[in-house]
C-alpha cells in the first residue's frame, strides 16, 4: 500500500534530519573548518530530537489508523538499469517504533557525549560518526528495498569500526578496530549476497517480497530452495552484526571506543540491528523451516555461551557486553520460535536498560567500592543451582572455556582476521608500488619547463 502524503513527509523529516547533520558535519570537517563544540552539540541535539519527535508522531498516527504496511517511494536516483536504484521505505509498526527508539537513544547519548568528550581532540570526528550511525540505523529500520538497507547496514558498520579505533594513538584500539572491520566484512558479504540473489531470482530489490506476509510475499515469487538460501545468508549477516556464534569474539574488543559509543552500539542499538532485521524477515523464515531452526539453535547456543562467559569477566565493560549478548541470543531464539511481539518488546526493554547500565557503570563501580570498603571486604557470592550440582572437574572445564571465551579469538584470527589483514597488506604494498611507478615516470616541473624551451 502506498503511504499517504503526511506520512511520507514525516518519514522524510525523520530520516532527513540526521542525514543533513551528517552532511554538514562531514563537509565542514573535510574543509578543515569544523564547527565549535557548542554549535555541534546544539545541531546534534536538534537533529536527533526532531527525528525522534517526528517518528514518534508518525508511529502514533500509523497505530491509530489501523492500516496495513505502507510503501513509500521517492523515485530513482540511478537509471543505469531497468527500474534504477530507488529510495524506498516500508512502513509498519515495528519499523517506526524501532526508528523512533533509535533517534531518542542517540539523542540521549549525544547529550551525554557532549560533556564526556569536552575538549577531546576527536570531538567533531566522534559526532560525525554518531550522525552517520543514526542515519544508518534509520535506513535499516525503514528500508523498503535492498539498496537502502545495504547503505544503512554499511553506515552502521563503518561508523562502528571507526569509533572502536577512536583513540588511534594507542595500538590496541587500532588492532581491535581492524578485527571488528574484518568480521563485519563477512556480515556485509552475506548481506550483499542475499541482495543479489533477491534481485536475480525475483527481478526486484523490494523488501516487500521478504518482509511481506508469507502468502503474498516471497512465496509467490521465489522457490523454496531460493527462499532457504536467502534466509541462510541473512542469518549469517545477522550473526556477524549481532556477534552471534561463531563471531562473538570481536564484541569485548569493541569496548576500546569511548564509553558513550559502547553504550549506543554494543549495549542498545547496533547489536540489536541484526535481531531487528531477522524480526522483519520473519515471514521469510516461516517459509524456510531449516533456516528457522538454524536461527533458533544459533541464538540459544549464543545465549548459553555468553551467559557462561559473563561470569568470569574481570572488567565491567566486557561483562556488560557479554550480558547484552546473552539477551541478544534469547531474542534471536524468540524470533525463531515465532514470538514476534515478545521479541520486539524484549529488544526495546533490553536496549533501554543496557544503555542505562553502560552510561552509569562508573557510578555503579564507585558505589560498589564504597560498599566493600564499608563492610571491610567483598560482597558475598550467591551460589546458583548449577554450582551446587556440578562437580569440581566440570567447574574447572567450564571456567577454562569461559575464561578463553570459547577459544573463538584464535579461530577467528586464523580463519578471518589473519587472511583479511594479509590481503589488505598486499593491496597496500601493490598500491605503493603502483604510485611509485607512476610518479617515477612523471617529469618534474623543471624538466617540463626545459622540454617546453627545447
Amino acid at each position: 500500500m502506498i503511504a499517504h502524503p503526511p506520512m511520507a513527509i514525516m518519514v522524510l523529516i525523520g530520516v532527513g534530519s540526521p542525514a543533513m547533520l551528517l552532511a554538514l558535519l562531514g563537509i565542514t570537517s573535510l574543509l578543515n573548518r569544523p564547527l565549535g563544540e557548542r554549535r555541534t552539540g546544539q545541531l546534534t541535539a536538534a537533529a536527533t530530537v526532531t527525528s525522534g519527535v517526528v517518528l514518534s508522531a508518525a508511529l502514533a498516527g500509523y497505530m491509530s489508523s489501523g492500516q496495513p504496511a505502507q510503501f513509500l517511494s521517492y523515485g530513482s536516483w540511478s537509471t543505469l538499469h531497468e527500474g534504477g536504484i530507488a529510495v524506498q521505505f516500508l512502513i509498519d509498526r515495528f519499523a517506526l517504533a524501532f526508528g523512533a527508539l533509535s533517534a531518542w537513544i542517540v539523542a540521549i547519548v549525544s547529550a551525554f557525549s557532549n560533556r564526556y568528550l569536552h575538549r577531546e581532540s576527536g570531538y567533531n570526528r566522534y559526532f560525525t560518526l554518531l550522525a552517520m550511525f543514526v542515519t544508518g540505523m534509520l535506513l535499516v529500520a525503514l528500508a523498503g528495498n535492498v539498496e537502502v538497507l545495504f547503505i544503512g547496514w554499511e553506515f552502521v558498520g563503518l561508523s562502528s569500526a571507526l569509533l572502536v579505533g577512536f583513540f588511534h594513538a594507542r595500538p590496541a584500539p587500532v588492532s581491535n578496530a581492524l578485527r571488528v572491520f574484518s568480521v563485519y566484512r563477512i556480515s556485509d558479504a552475506a548481506m550483499l549476497t542475499a541482495a543479489v540473489l533477491l534481485r536475480h531470482y525475483a527481478g526486484s530489490g523490494s523488501l516487500s517480497l521478504l518482509f511481506g506476509r508469507a502468502n503474498s510475499g516471497a512465496a509467490s515469487v521465489l522457490s523454496g530452495s531460493t527462499i532457504a538460501l536467502i534466509a541462510l545468508f541473512l542469518i549469517i549477516a545477522v550473526a556477524g552484526k549481532s556477534a552471534l556464534l561463531p563471531f562473538s569474539g570481536w564484541l569485548p574488543r569493541a569496548m576500546e571506543g569511548p564509553t558513550p559509543s559502547s553504550a549506543v552500539y554494543y549495549g542498545s542499538l547496533s547489536i540489536h540491528a541484526g535481531c531487528f532485521l531477522l524480526l522483519r524477515a520473519a515471514p521469510l523464515l516461516e517459509q524456510a523451516p531449516a533456516a528457522r531452526i538454524f536461527a533458533g539453535v544459533l541464538g540459544a547456543s549464543t545465549a548459553i555461551f555468553a551467559g557462561m562467559t559473563t561470569r568470569v569477566q574481570s572488567d565491567v565493560k566486557s561483562l556488560l557486553a557479554y550480558a547484552s549478548l546473552t539477551q541478544v541470543g534469547i531474542i534471536t531464539t524468540e524470533i525463531a520460535i515465532g514470538w514476534y511481539v515478545v521479541a520486539f518488546v524484549h529488544m526495546v526493554g533490553h536496549a533501554s536498560f543496557r544503555l542505562l547500565q553502560f552510561l552509569s557503570a562508573p557510578n555503579v563501580l564507585h558505589d560498589l567500592h564504597g560498599m566493600e570498603n564499608a563492610i571491610g571486604g567483598r560482597l558475598p557470592r550467591i551460589r546458583g543451582y548449577f554450582d551446587r550440582l556440578a562437580s569440581k572437574r566440570v567447574h574447572r572445564l567450564l571456567y577454562l572455556v569461559a575464561l578463553e571465551r570459547g577459544f573463538l579469538d584464535s579461530i577467528i584470527d586464523r580463519a578471518i582476521v589473519g587472511p583479511f589483514i594479509r590481503y589488505a597488506s598486499s593491496l597496500s604494498r601493490f598500491d605503493r608500488w603502483l604510485c611509485d611507478l607512476t610518479i617515477a615516470h612523471q617529469p618534474t616541473a623543471i624538466e617540463a619547463v626545459e622540454a617546453l624551451d627545447e
